[in-house]
């Protein structure tokens, strides 16, 4: 019965995570891609579906219907036809350096099989509606792994505020499997929690579509078996399981797929500049040197608590700090990567208040990435608001203040996190 009439608080939450998404889709629509469409069309920039989904789409309906290697140059120029407008033109200056070839293990056409008969206008819908349905409804499942008992109506306004996030707004509008991607590791880790090993481990297998994304989860999860092998190894046995045979089907829809797919991987590298969150703030060899230490700091906490089990506590502050670091030292800056920040900043405000009663150092930081994430926030309602009195060549002059904090926010939480596994312990029994 409390939850059916929401409190002060909770009614609160609601409208101001109601007006920040609102705001954040307005700004989208109203200033960002209006700037990005005049900006195009001043220097003669080729605008085609832009969707991220698109590249593998065409791979896939290529290779299964017509037999045509994805990677290649003619399939990579029939996906700019698409994606662009038009093929890219080296001669032309202007003309964008990414080539948005087919840079995913070849498996991926696998889940797209049953839409390449369909237009793609139907299938692209069809995916946001799916991408928006899935993301929403992961946030109560998060704050259950987390252990974070709050009203529906609390909850409803988290879901808002995730749906008005820069990182999911931006997945949305790409169709970026990220966010796909994103799912599938909290439904495994749904499956670890209710001690479901075999069909988490065949679950990470198809998350391995973006393997720079699991990678560093996959580790983890490794370290954490071999803490009590006897009776974690179900999930690690249907993971190569699953991985042999869609690395078996792969090979026989393209014969030596995995070269080619190395090859597409280090073009992709080349032609977009790809480098980390870090390397875009620090250049390196210094970034280097903090990934590092990242990398180093979040290996001891994985060894201290290797031994829990998955239905505790600490698993799920381990997990979200892995996440975390994994958005900070992924070889890609894009801010839709951000999406897998999403339980780290939930546990974050489900412990607000032992940051505050522990030590300065962890307030002031708190407050700090506190404000990186409200940013986009705080500055899309005014912007959103002036689209509608200004003319729109002056509103859009503002269009990248919203982006301003967001190669700083997975560093923000990124912290945050290695702060709250040093400061205190995840381990009730060391806690007490």
């Amino acid at each position: 019965m409390n939850n059916a009439r929401p409190a002060n608080g909770s009614m609160w939450l609601v409208l101001c995570a109601a007006l920040c998404a609102a705001s954040m889709w307005l700004y989208l629509y109203r200033v960002l891609i209006p700037h990005q469409v005049a900006d195009a069309a001043a220097h003669g920039r080729p605008r085609g579906n832009l969707s991220d989904l698109y590249p593998r789409w065409i791979g896939a309906r290529e290779l299964l219907l017509h037999g045509r290697n994805p990677y290649s140059p003619e399939v990579t120029r029939e996906i700019q036809s698409g994606y662009y407008g038009r093929p890219l033109d080296p001669s032309r200056p202007n003309d964008p350096k990414d080539q948005q070839g087919f840079a995913y293990p070849v498996y991926v056409v696998f889940g797209l099989a049953p839409t390449i008969g369909l237009p793609f206008e139907m299938v692209q819908m069809g995916f946001f509606w799916l991408l928006l349905l899935l993301t929403c409804a992961g946030i109560p499942v998060w704050l259950r792994i987390l252990r974070w008992p709050t009203p529906l109506w609390t909850q409803f306004g988290l879901i808002l505020l995730t749906l008005g996030s820069l990182a999911v707004m931006q997945g949305l509008k790409l169709r970026q499997l990220t966010l796909f991607v994103a799912v599938l590791v909290l439904a495994a880790m749904v499956l670890f929690v209710s001690d479901h090993l075999i069909a988490a481990g065949v679950l990470l297998a198809l998350a391995t579509i973006k393997p720079q994304l699991v990678g560093l989860l996959l580790l983890w999860l490794a370290l954490w078996t071999s803490a009590d092998w006897r009776r974690r190894y179900r999930w690690l046995a249907s993971f190569l399981v699953t991985m042999a045979v869609l690395f078996g089907a792969s090979e026989f829809w393209l014969p030596h797929w995995l070269s080619r797919f190395w090859q597409a991987v280090q073009d992709y590298r080349s032609y977009t500049g790809a480098a980390s969150v870090l390397d875009v703030l620090i250049a390196p060899p210094l970034s280097r040197i903090v990934e590092f230490l990242s990398l180093a700091a979040t290996a001891v906490v994985c060894w201290r608590e290797r031994n829990q089990p998955a239905n505790s506590e600490a698993f799920a502050r381990v997990l979200c700090l892995v996440l975390a670091i994994t958005v900070l030292v992924v070889p890609t800056y894009a801010p839709y990567n951000q999406v897998l920040l999403i339980p780290a900043v939930l546990l974050l405000a489900k412990e607000r208040r032992e940051f505050w009663r522990r030590s300065r150092i962890g307030s002031a930081l708190f407050v700090i990435a506190t404000f990186l994430v409200a940013w986009p926030w705080i500055w899309s309602i005014p912007i959103a608001a002036l689209s509608f009195v200004l003319p729109p060549a002056v509103a859009q002059r503002f269009f990248t203040v919203p982006f301003w904090t967001a190669f700083l926010i997975p560093v923000g939480v990124a912290a945050l996190m290695l702060v709250r596994s040093y400061r205190g312990s995840f381990s009730a029994s060391r806690g007490a």
